[in-house]
């Protein structure tokens, strides 16, 4: 089978077509509306439902909302997230919450904003903030803890109100070790 090439013409062969086109379209654009931000001064409308950085949240009374279950640890697919929980002393006013972050870090080079951590958090203790600037001179400075995360979280109604006096179970409930659980139990078998 024998194909038949056009053979070019000198016109088609010098290129000058191709760049006026070119420059046809660079002047059109030249005379538009331009669609520049400046930046730092002006910020960009986001969405309602824009995912930002992470922040940890504390309650209208400024108390920490996080319990350190682990649950925004172990949900999160980079592993971003790490939680080292503490106790809270019997003789304190929120007994009858087990325990509370010790430290809490959240890895910004991991994160990959996808929401799980927050859609896991039984306290709503952690949300996706607005923020879409995050920098750093180093990586460390790109691990956040838990004082910057409520420096960007602030305080959000909480609706549960979980410290509240009708809310608070019996001292003698709380912190009952699990030997002396199972020291009482071990009879009644």
């Amino acid at each position: 089978m024998k194909v038949n090439r056009v053979r070019p013409t000198l016109w088609h062969r010098l290129y000058f077509p191709a760049i006026l086109a070119g420059l046809v379209v660079t002047l059109k654009h030249m005379f538009m509306k331009k669609d520049t931000m400046q930046y730092p001064e002006t910020k960009r409308e986001l969405g309602e439902r824009y995912r930002g950085v992470p922040v940890l949240v504390k309650d209208q009374d400024g108390r920490e909302k996080c319990v350190g279950c682990y649950m925004c640890q172990w949900v999160c697919p980079p592993r971003a997230i790490s939680i080292e929980a503490a106790e809270i002393s019997s003789d304190s006013d929120q007994h009858q919450i087990e325990k509370y972050p010790e430290k809490f870090d959240i890895n910004m080079l991991r994160c990959i904003y996808c929401g799980l951590c927050e859609e896991a958090c039984p306290e709503e203790a952690i949300f996706m903030s607005k923020t879409y600037a995050v920098t750093g001179y180093s990586r460390d400075l790109m691990i956040f803890d838990k004082e910057k995360l409520y420096e960007l979280g602030g305080e959000r109604q909480d609706d549960i109100n979980k410290w509240s006096p009708e809310n608070k179970g019996a001292k003698s409930r709380s912190h009952v070790a699990g030997d002396t659980i199972a020291a009482s139990t071990a009879g009644s078998h």
